[in-house]
């Protein structure tokens, strides 16, 4: 469909694929899909994009937002509900605790007329958080359409991989699809579709080549990326609008450009002042040490997880791996004292520098040092 390809850009592949696996309205299509990918790949706007376009039926659910099973069901049947009853109006609220409630409520619901004739999809954002409810919670979604004997579809959108969803127990397998983050190109073309009508397409992808030649190494995030981009176009075009240089002058905007966007490489993701903050300091050229808050200070806050890491590697490179059962485990027994007073470790670790360890041993502490559990996802994984 042009349309939908102007709308979704670097992303045909996924969008033939999925498609293919929607098939015509009335087609009986695959009972689940489970999307994953890192974080900013486009996972949740195609998904979204591509259904409204098609026109299909789909109710979008958050699972950060529905925390408890019940929240869960409720908030995918009124949605279903109000799809049904869109035509004449008048929907009531519905109340559901169980799943075995959600099948034979999900089966009163698509039996209106405007539903039972075509495919009905649930789209599962965060999915991951899904592991953390009821144990039949997930397997009855993957057979939802085999247990409400109805043409649904559920989409499952995660930033971790299928292996650490599958129960132990086995369970219905869904159509795996994966989206790779965007390359420097697709983040070009995607960042220089969004250009001002006010400036040339080629002006602003000439400012977009200088954002990403500065930001792409530390940054890959499409939303961090298109928050800067906005943010700093104005500094950008300022010799344009002042009439000291011309569009294609592109050695005089650099000059103009480069000390407000090192300026910008020390906030990238932390958020600590406001849009309206930033660009104040732009305007009035202030040294960013002097305004409150702003990360240019002689102290690096780290991600949150980062400190945890970096706590669990500093201890597992100066303690004995045979002590982490007696430091990180509440039941580990008794321990002889005198089965640790070896001579050659009499001399203090710190000495004798930090010793190499597995990537398990890592993983192990930190999952026992940090009090909430810790999803493996690939922001955990690019922090080490």
């Amino acid at each position: 469909m042009p349309h939908l390809e102007n709308v979704v850009l670097c992303r045909e592949s996924q969008v033939s694929t999925l498609q293919s696996l929607f098939g015509e309205r009335h087609h009986f299509s695959f009972p689940s899909i489970f999307i994953y990918g890192h974080t900013a790949s486009g996972k949740t706007y195609v998904t979204q994009t591509l259904l409204k376009t098609l026109e299909l039926p789909h109710v979008f659910v958050n699972c950060v937002e529905c925390f408890t099973l019940r929240l869960l069901l409720e908030q995918i049947l009124n949605k279903l509900n109000h799809l049904s009853s869109s035509e004449d109006g008048c929907s009531t609220e519905i109340t559901c605790e169980t799943f075995n409630d959600f099948v034979r409520l999900f089966k009163q619901v698509t039996a209106a007329e405007n539903l039972k004739d075509q495919t009905v999809y649930i789209v599962l954002d965060k999915a991951e958080y899904l592991r953390d409810m009821e144990a039949n919670l997930l397997p009855g979604f993957l057979r939802l359409q085999e247990l409400a004997d109805r043409n649904v579809t559920v989409l499952f959108l995660s930033e971790i991989v299928w292996e650490k969803f599958r129960p132990n127990t086995g369970c219905f397998e869904p159509f795996v699809l994966y989206f790779p983050d965007y390359s420097i190109g697709n983040l070009q073309k995607i960042l220089s579709h969004d250009h001002p009508p006010e400036y040339s397409a080629d002006f602003y992808a000439a400012y977009i080549n200088i954002l990403l030649g500065v930001f792409y190494t530390v940054c890959r995030d499409l939303k961090e990326l298109r928050h800067l981009a906005v943010l700093n176009f104005p500094k950008y075009c300022e010799p344009v609008v002042k009439g000291e240089a011309s569009e294609r002058d592109t050695r005089k905007l650099w000059r103009n450009i480069e000390p407000h966007l090192k300026k910008a490489m020390q906030t990238v993701y932390l958020r600590e002042i406001s849009s309206s903050q930033w660009e104040k300091l732009q305007k009035d050229d202030t040294d960013p040490g002097q305004l409150k808050g702003l990360s240019a200070h002689t102290h690096v806050e780290l991600p949150y997880y980062s400190k945890f890491i970096l706590i669990a590697a500093y201890l597992a490179s100066y303690n004995p791996a045979r002590t982490d059962k007696r430091f990180f485990l509440k039941h580990h027994g008794k321990i002889k004292k005198t089965s640790f007073l070896k001579k050659h470790e009499k001399t203090s670790n710190h000495l004798l520098g930090p010793k190499p360890f597995p990537l398990d041993r890592l993983l192990a502490i930190l999952y026992s040092i940090v009090d909430s559990r810790v999803a493996p996802t690939a922001n955990i994984f690019s922090q080490k």
